[in-house]
C-alpha cells in the first residue's frame, strides 16, 4: 500500500498535526520567525525607499529574494540531507539575524549606500533557502508520513499569518523606536526558534546511535539535471514539479508589484484602508485556506485535486486581471489567495512523500527551485508584457496560459495513470 493511500485510511482529524507536541513548538516559533522575516522587509524597504527613491532597488529586492532559490535550492536541499537540518536551519536564523542587525547599524550611523542594500538583501536571500528544505525535512521528522499534508499546510498557513501580521508589528516597532531601533528589536523575534532547536529531538541527527550518511552534496548543474533523471520514473513528482513551476513562472506574484496601478484602474490608487485591503486579500484568503481546510481535514493529497484548484485559482486571478469592480476584484482575490494555499500545500505533500528517503531534502530543494526560485521571471510574463499590451491584458493572458499548462499537465497525467 502506498504512504498515500495508507493516509487516506487514517481518520481525518482537524488540525492534526497540531496534536503533535514538537510540532505545536516548531509552528509557533517558525511563525514568529516568518513574522520577523515579514517586520524586516516592511522597515528596510521603507528606509530604502526614503533614502534612495530608486526603482533599481526595488528590482533588485525582488531578484535577491527569488534568485537564490532558483540557483540553489537543490544545494541546500543536499545539505540537509547529509548533515543536521537543525543547523541549518539555525544557520538561516543567524544570516536572518545578521541581516537585520546590519540594517539598523546602517541606518544609525546614516552610511547606507546602495551597494549594502544590495549584499544585505542577497544574504537575507539565502537565509531563506537554507531555511525552508531543511524545514521541511524536520516536519516530516516531527509528524511522519500520515500527517504530512496537514503540516505542510499549517506551517504555509503560519506563514501568511507573518505576512498579515509583519506589517502591523512592524509598524509598531518603527513608531516605539524609530527605524533603525526597530529592526534591531526585531533580532530578538528570531531567537525563540535559534534556541528550541538547539536541543529539539527531531531529525535523523537526533536519533540514539545515528551514523553519518553518505548522500553527496550537489556539486553543479550535472547534479542537478541527474537529480532529475532520478526522480523522472515517478510521474506525479514530475507534475506536482512542473505545475509548481509553471504557476510561479507565468504568473508568480509579480501582480503584487502593479497593484498600485490596479487599485488607480478600480478607483482606489490613494494610499488607505481599500488600498491595503487589495495587497493583503490573497494572504487572508491563503489564512483562511489553512484554517477552513485543517479544521475539517479536507481535500486530501492527490494529483488530479491539485490540478483542479490551480485550474481555479488561474481562474480567479484572471478575472481579477478583468473585474469591472472594487468588490469583485476584492473577492477575486481573497479566492485566488485561498485556491494557492490549497493546490501548492498539496503539490508539495505529494513531491515529498513520494521522493526517496536518502535525497528527499535534494527533491525538496528541487520542488522548491521550480516553485519559488522561477518567481524571478513572473515579472516578464506580467510586468514587461504588461508595459506593451497593458497590465491587465498581461496578468489576463499570463493566467490563460497557466491554465493552458495545467490542462495538459492532468491530461499527461491521466494517460500515465491508465497506463
Amino acid at each position: 500500500m502506498s504512504t498515500t493511500t495508507h493516509a487516506r485510511t487514517l481518520p481525518v482529524q482537524s488540525f492534526a498535526a497540531l496534536r503533535h507536541a514538537g510540532f505545536r513548538r516548531y509552528f509557533v516559533t517558525s511563525a514568529l520567525a516568518m513574522m520577523a522575516d515579514s517586520i524586516e522587509h516592511v522597515i528596510s524597504y521603507w528606509i530604502m525607499y526614503q533614502k534612495f527613491h530608486s526603482p533599481t532597488l526595488g528590482g533588485i529586492a525582488v531578484l535577491t529574494h527569488w534568485l537564490p532559490f532558483l540557483l540553489f535550492s537543490v544545494y541546500s536541499g543536499a545539505l540537509a540531507d547529509r548533515f543536521d537540518p537543525r543547523r541549518i536551519i539555525q544557520l538561516g536564523m543567524l544570516f536572518f539575524m545578521a541581516v537585520s542587525a546590519a540594517w539598523g547599524v546602517l541606518f544609525l550611523s546614516d552610511s547606507l549606500q546602495m551597494w549594502h542594500a544590495a549584499v544585505l538583501l542577497t544574504v537575507h536571500g539565502l537565509a531563506g533557502v537554507l531555511w525552508l528544505p531543511a524545514a521541511q525535512l524536520l516536519v516530516h521528522d516531527i509528524v511522519g508520513q500520515a500527517q504530512l499534508q496537514s503540516a505542510v499546510r499549517l506551517t504555509a498557513t503560519s506563514r501568511y499569518l507573518g505576512m498579515l501580521l509583519g506589517p502591523a508589528i512592524g509598524g509598531v516597532l518603527m513608531l516605539a523606536f524609530g527605524p533603525p531601533w526597530g529592526i534591531i528589536v526585531n533580532v530578538i523575534i528570531y531567537l525563540p526558534l535559534l534556541f528550541w532547536l538547539w536541543r529539539a529531538p527531531y531529525g535523523w541527527r537526533a536519533r540514539p546511535g545515528a551514523l553519518p550518511r553518505k548522500a553527496a552534496v550537489a556539486r553543479g548543474l550535472a547534479d542537478v539535471i541527474a537529480l532529475g533523471r532520478e526522480v523522472a520514473a515517478d510521474r506525479t513528482i514530475v507534475a506536482m514539479i512542473l505545475l509548481a513551476g509553471g504557476a510561479s513562472l507565468f504568473v508568480g506574484s509579480a501582480y503584487q508589484a502593479q497593484m498600485p496601478e490596479f487599485a488607480t484602474h478600480l478607483g482606489h490608487g490613494h494610499a488607505g484602508l481599500s488600498y491595503s485591503l487589495l495587497l493583503s486579500a490573497d494572504a487572508a484568503g491563503a489564512l483562511l485556506a489553512g484554517l477552513v481546510l485543517e479544521s475539517r481535514g479536507l481535500l486530501r493529497a492527490d494529483p488530479r485535486t491539485a490540478f483542479v484548484l490551480t485550474m481555479l485559482w488561474c481562474v480567479c486571478i484572471g478575472g481579477f486581471a478583468v473585474a469591472p469592480s472594487y468588490p469583485v476584484a476584492l473577492v477575486l482575490l481573497f479566492a485566488a489567495g485561498f485556491f494557492y494555499l490549497a493546490f501548492n500545500a498539496m503539490a508539495q505533500t505529494l513531491v515529498q512523500l513520494r521522493a526517496p528517503e536518502p535525497i528527499r531534502g535534494r527533491v525538496i530543494g528541487l520542488f522548491g527551485m521550480a516553485s519559488l526560485g522561477l518567481r524571478a521571471f513572473s515579472g516578464i510574463s506580467v510586468g514587461m508584457l504588461g508595459s506593451l499590451i497593458g497590465i491587465h491584458y498581461s496578468l489576463a493572458l499570463s493566467a490563460t496560459v497557466l491554465l493552458a499548462v495545467t490542462l495538459a499537465l492532468l491530461g499527461f497525467s491521466v494517460r500515465t495513470r491508465s497506463r
